[in-house]
């Protein structure tokens, strides 16, 4: 039996109309699967809106009607209303560029349909931001707040890093609590459920961007079902850059939420602290040979012409966008070749005022915001005979979908192909 506050119990009854009524009850059925018996105060949330090809399932043209079978879980069609107010919302990665679609080759309907179900959205008080990494445009839930998301990576960068609360509820659950504003007081919403249980040692490099893709990566294929690492060993001290490429890897790879890095993370001072006291339940290590196992897993064999490159997964901050200005200035991407550098909305604007997307573009590259390849599905990718990706995520999930070869390598890599037009194996 959940128990609700005054305030809950009127939303549940109706009182503050049949939207938020569908979505607290959807909330209070999902907390008596889980065997929660309390409600918390959702501030903020991210939400996978816009025109996604799994919704196309939905036979129509109404988004009150897609919105309410899809995301509200409702055979009853509800006019959508605005979000709760104690809840900040915002979408996350959508099937494409938000200003553009030839470059992607996404077919004009279907931007548009984007554009139109995010406009949608945004009136209802969702903005428009297409950020896989909301944290590098201020969205940002201090240490015990209590949040929702439907990016895989900010899960674990909002629970390590800065001490938030939240779990991988999943696409429906956060539009459910961004519409009322509560979620299931349970998993990591509970401050004694996120001790550390797996220390993970590093005995790779782990200087580069890419080796802490990696490194995320290769803990993700050896943690256990609902373990939680914490990262110790020999490792030289990530940024935030490095960080969002780690936890990004390790969502592909594993179901992780939760990691602790000794020293770093704010509740990880030490060892003792990440663990709560307690004796680890294994010590596994990552050494140079997992490395080389995880790049001979994401990166296909051999030589070959380039017909396809995209970096930003996820999505870049600023800092990365003037470092792939300054790399390409000068520069041309080779006439057989396509380069996409994925950023977010605000980024973009960012990059603009400093002039990186004119030096970006004047090499024949596309900067672009909101999507992947990945959520823009074959439109994007499905005619191209190689691939290159500086991400372990776009790699290894993409290689499911092509028969083109897959390759993978540093974003230097990357730039360097795209202007030969080559992949030297």
């Amino acid at each position: 039996m959940v128990k609700l506050t005054e305030f809950e119990q009127k939303m549940f009854d109706g009182e503050m109309g049949e939207f938020k009524q569908t979505a607290i009850k959807n909330i209070v059925k999902y907390a008596e699967v889980l065997g929660a018996t309390e409600l918390c105060e959702v501030n903020k949330a991210t939400l996978f809106f816009g025109a996604h090809n799994y919704l196309e399932v939905v036979e129509s043209d109404n988004y009150n009607e897609i919105f309410s079978k899809m995301y509200m879980c409702s055979d009853k069609t509800l006019e959508i209303e605005k979000f709760a107010d104690c809840c900040f919302c915002q979408t996350c990665a959508t099937p494409g560029d938000y200003f553009t679609y030839e470059s992607t080759n996404i077919p004009k309907e279907s931007f548009e349909k984007n554009k139109k179900y995010l406009d949608i959205t945004k009136e209802a008080g969702a903005v428009i931001t297409g950020a896989c990494t909301p944290y590098l445009m201020g969205w940002i839930p201090l240490r015990g707040e209590h949040y929702v998301t439907t990016e895989s990576s900010n899960v674990i960068m909002s629970n390590a890093v800065f001490g938030a609360c939240g779990n991988s509820d999943g696409i429906e659950a956060a539009a459910w609590s961004a519409v009322c504003g509560r979620t299931p007081l349970w998993g990591n919403h509970v401050m004694e459920n996120r001790k550390g249980t797996h220390i993970f040692n590093i005995e790779c490099k782990s200087s580069s961007s890419l080796d802490w893709d990696i490194i995320g990566y290769e803990i993700g294929k050896k943690l256990p079902p609902h373990a939680i690492p914490v990262i110790a060993g020999n490792f030289e001290r990530p940024n935030l850059v490095k960080l969002k490429q780690c936890f990004s890897a390790m969502a592909t790879t594993s179901g992780a939420e939760m990691c602790h890095i000794v020293g770093i993370t704010p509740e990880a001072r030490s060892i003792e602290d990440a663990l709560g006291g307690k004796e680890p339940v294994d010590v596994i290590d990552i050494t140079e040979d997992d490395y080389n196992d995880a790049i001979k897993a994401l990166c296909d064999k051999g030589t070959s012409e380039v017909d396809f490159i995209s970096i930003g997964c996820p999505h870049y901050a600023i800092e990365e966008v003037k470092y792939i200005a300054d790399y390409i200035r000068g520069k041309k991407v080779n006439e057989k070749t396509k380069l996409l550098v994925w950023t977010d909305i605000s980024t973009k604007g960012v990059s603009d005022v400093n002039g990186y997307t004119k030096t970006i573009e004047e090499s024949g590259a596309f900067l672009l915001t909101s999507g992947c390849p990945l959520n823009a599905g074959k439109a994007c990718h499905g005619s191209v005979k190689a691939m290159v990706f500086d991400a372990a995520k776009q790699a290894h999930y993409i290689k499911s979908e092509t028969e083109a070869k897959v390759f993978y390598g540093s974003r230097e890599k990357c730039i360097d192909v795209a202007v030969s037009g080559i992949w030297e194996g």
